[in-house]
This record gives structure tokens, C-alpha cells and sequence, in this order.
């Protein structure tokens, strides 16, 4: 088997597999890893939980409302789409896990309309659920 030479070669892999969604949703998650990784005290591993926090608060810096249209233009609909991803990339190598971790992880969590509309406060570049 041949050594992959970049994140896009790989990523493009994983899109022949599953063309669910985009490689722009891939780089976005990768950036919303780092994101989280920052935010936390010495992570040592990330949970899906804070890792959805992470989407979301990078979603709102990056695209504030439009979010979840840029999202649904990738092909996310909801946070289950972020596990299946997320599942991809363990599948494939470029995350690890955890026995503990799973899909359910990412079910459900949250809805995007909620937090990326309704909940949105124009002015302060943040949704309410982030305020608490």
C-alpha cells in the first residue's frame, strides 16, 4: 500500500468511499478539532460531545447565521453527519479513538437551526446556548 502524501490525497480517499459530503467539510472539521483541542485544558482526547461544541462555536466565528446553509451546502444536515465523518476519518487513520467513543456520540445533539438562527444575537457573534 502506498504512504499518503497529504491530508487532501487522503481526504479525497475517503470521499471516493462516501461522497456524503465535501472536502471543505473535512478541513472544517480538522479546524474545529483544533479549535476544541485549544479550548480545552490539555486534552488528551476529545470527546464528540466537545467536539460538537467546538463545530458550533467555530461555525459561529467563521459564518455567524449562514452556518448552517454553509454546512448544508457540504452536505451536513445535522450532528449525526459530523460522527459519520468523524467515523471516516478513524476508519481511515487520521483520527483515532477511544472504545468509549461511538456514532451515538454525535446523535442528536444539537438542532442546527437552533443554535445557528434562532438562538443567534446579532452584534455579539454568539448563540444564547453559548452564553451560559
Amino acid at each position: 500500500m502506498q504512504e499518503r502524501k497529504n491530508f487532501s490525497e487522503a481526504i479525497e480517499e475517503i470521499i471516493q468511499k462516501d461522497n456524503r459530503y465535501s472536502a471543505q467539510a473535512y478541513a472544517f472539521l480538522m479546524e474545529a478539532l483544533n479549535f476544541t483541542m485549544k479550548k480545552l485544558p490539555k486534552p488528551m482526547h476529545v470527546t464528540g460531545q466537545e467536539l460538537l461544541e467546538g463545530i458550533k462555536g467555530l461555525g459561529l466565528k467563521e459564518f455567524g447565521p449562514m452556518a448552517r446553509s454553509v454546512f448544508e451546502h457540504w452536505g451536513i444536515k445535522k450532528t449525526d453527519d459530523f460522527g459519520e465523518m468523524v467515523f471516516n476519518m478513524v476508519d481511515d487513520g487520521l483520527m483515532s479513538k477511544t472504545e468509549k467513543d461511538s456514532k451515538e456520540d454525535f446523535r442528536g445533539v444539537y438542532d442546527f437551526k437552533e443554535v445557528f438562527e434562532k438562538d443567534y444575537e446579532y452584534g455579539t457573534g454568539v448563540s444564547e446556548s453559548q452564553q451560559t
